[in-house]
């Protein structure tokens, strides 16, 4: 899957059952109280891993895919080369892909469109878009400002026919944003409120997994609450009891590869020994995984 060739999308109908059925796995989150839980790939090999784990959507990590290419995060990945990753990834998996596309790749809402409509067209069901600036004036944009990028990628999305579920993304439990808990949680639920107006399906705050915080989040916000987990948060299970309807693990997993790498890296060229690589994929097994399709 590491060639140049173009990975083949699905038809604008077999994409929108795609983003509906990925739609109704919040609608039964929510209602169970069982979280969708989605670790986050970033490329075809680890997408294709998660879903013959079990997983029954794919969520892509900006981070592990710019990282995957010599690149740090932060909107440096470009929107070009972002979703290429994705059309590849879509192409690789028969689950729902729902995209990490940063703040949407691009300066204003004509360009968030753009992107969005680049996004159908690779096959995602759902996005992530965030509020973060990277290296602007201002860790967040102004709540309406980015409204009228979330509220233009609703319309490029329903006007492909597709009815991409849409995450907002709010960063200010990641930027600090906001004096105190009490004003973050005020921002964080006015900005919620703002971009559900604007057309988002979903609210992602990442940053934040105490369980007082998480319950305030989910009864203040009408949509599904996304969190993002890692060692050290309550589980899967505990976050749906407060409330959260979907749990990512954003670049957990990758850094976790990456964290492989090194100690072998370091014990080979150190001790001369291989006990890192102890319990690694069976080659056969992972040659015929990515050998499918």
């Amino acid at each position: 899957m590491n060639d140049s060739s173009t990975p083949d999308t699905p038809t604008a109908p077999a994409l929108a059952d795609k983003a509906r059925a990925f739609r109704s796995l919040h609608d039964d989150a929510r209602r169970h109280g069982a979280p969708l839980a989605l670790p986050n790939a970033w490329d075809t090999a680890s997408a294709r891993i998660i879903e013959e784990a079990g997983a029954p959507a794919i969520a892509t990590t900006s981070a592990g895919a710019a990282w995957s290419l010599g690149l740090p995060d932060g909107d440096r990945l470009g929107r070009d080369r972002a979703l290429d990753l994705v059309a590849r990834i879509a192409a690789a998996v028969t689950a729902p892909v729902t995209a990490d596309i940063e703040t949407g790749y691009g300066h204003g809402p004509k360009d968030v469109a753009e992107t969005v409509r680049a996004v159908v067209a690779a096959g995602a069901a759902g996005v992530n878009i965030e509020d973060a600036t990277h290296g602007g004036p201002a860790p967040l944009r102004p709540a309406r400002e980015q409204a009228d990028r979330l509220a233009a990628a609703r319309r490029a999305a329903d006007a492909a026919g597709v009815p991409l579920f849409l995450n907002a993304r709010i960063d200010t439990y990641l930027s600090a944003a906001g004096e105190d808990a009490e004003a973050r949680l005020k921002e964080t639920l006015e900005r919620a409120s703002v971009y559900v107006e604007a057309g988002a399906d979903g609210i992602f705050v990442p940053g934040v997994v105490d369980p007082a915080t998480v319950r305030a989040l989910a009864a203040g916000i009408p949509v599904p609450l996304n969190v993002m987990a890692g060692p050290g948060a309550p589980s899967v299970a505990e976050l749906g009891a407060l409330g959260a309807a979907r749990v990512s693990v954003g670049s957990g997993i990758a850094q976790a590869v990456h964290a492989l790498v090194r100690g072998a890296a370091r014990e080979i060229l150190t001790a001369g020994t291989y006990g890192t690589l102890a319990g690694g994929l069976d080659y056969g097994e992972l040659n015929t995984l990515l050998g499918r399709g």
